[in-house]
């Protein structure tokens, strides 16, 4: 059905999102793929598919989206529906929701993988993360602004930042109710916590009693092991951009063999 699309569109535009088998655009999977393309005179049709990522869908992965292995056991995979995909999206252009970042590399490795090129970077992007940034910036002077209703005087400047910073949070607690009214249930709020990472971003984490890397190309990796066969992988991370949690803790295990005690288990 036709409807006034609010700006021109010089070819369909299909606005999507996957639901995956985790973060990694690189070496997830697609679970789930959700679109509907808008066609130049504002017609909508609409498609979704349930594939079969071929490898095991993590559980805290499942408990995010409620998609299981055994949800799509019998589901085609995404080779299978490559070709169906691909139609739908040829020669459009395409939207998403932090699409840049993730959904967009998620479907460019997929159609990689069964050696196809989806062709991104021909397709114009409208981000719909980006525009809702740009209009409703997240820094301390638009949440002045929001939260006390004045411009932030003295912005950058460090003692007034702390104070505002105070006020706001300040202002917080009186506009939302419900927020824990202690410190830990708050950071717990907010970040919340995984005993099985040692770290708080969870770059390296617990599993099955052994420190493992969380991310990159050694995802899944002892770094015991590490330390035998790929010191320099180690090194690498105590020179990289990594949080000092995550270098303090790889370098006592270089300097020291030493790891911080294990969790116990849930």
């Amino acid at each position: 059905m036709g409807m006034n699309f609010p700006f021109k569109l010089e070819n369909p535009l299909v606005v999507f999102d996957i639901e995956s088998t985790g973060t990694s655009p690189r070496k997830d999977r697609i679970i789930e793929l959700a679109a509907v393309k808008v066609d130049r005179d504002g017609t909508e049709t609409e498609k979704c598919w349930l594939l079969n990522p071929t490898v095991h869908i993590p559980e805290e992965t499942t408990a995010i989206h409620g998609i299981s292995d055994e949800d799509v056991k019998d589901c085609p995979t995404f080779a299978e529906r490559a070709d169906e995909i691909f139609e739908f999206f040829r020669g459009c252009d395409i939207s998403g929701f932090n699409a840049d970042r993730f959904d967009i590399p998620c479907i460019e490795e997929e159609f990689a993988r069964c050696g196809m090129n989806f062709g991104s970077s021909q397709r114009k992007h409208v981000d719909v993360q980006r525009i809702y940034h740009k209009k409703e910036p997240r820094d301390l002077s638009a949440a002045v602004r929001f939260f006390l209703g004045r411009d932030h005087a003295g912005a950058h400047g460090a003692e007034a930042d702390a104070r505002a910073t105070l006020e706001v949070l300040k202002e917080q607690f009186n506009r939302y109710e419900d927020l824990p009214r202690n410190v830990a249930e708050l950071d717990e709020y907010l970040v919340p916590h995984d005993p099985m990472n040692a770290d708080r971003m969870g770059l390296l984490r617990w599993k099955d009693g052994e420190l493992t890397v969380n991310f990159g190309k050694k995802k899944g990796e002892a770094l015991k092991r590490l330390l035998v066969n790929e010191p320099n992988f180690l090194r690498w991370i105590i020179k990289g951009d990594f949080d000092t949690e995550v270098r303090m803790i790889v370098a006592d295990l270089l300097d020291n063999g030493r790891l911080p005690p294990a969790p116990k288990s849930r």
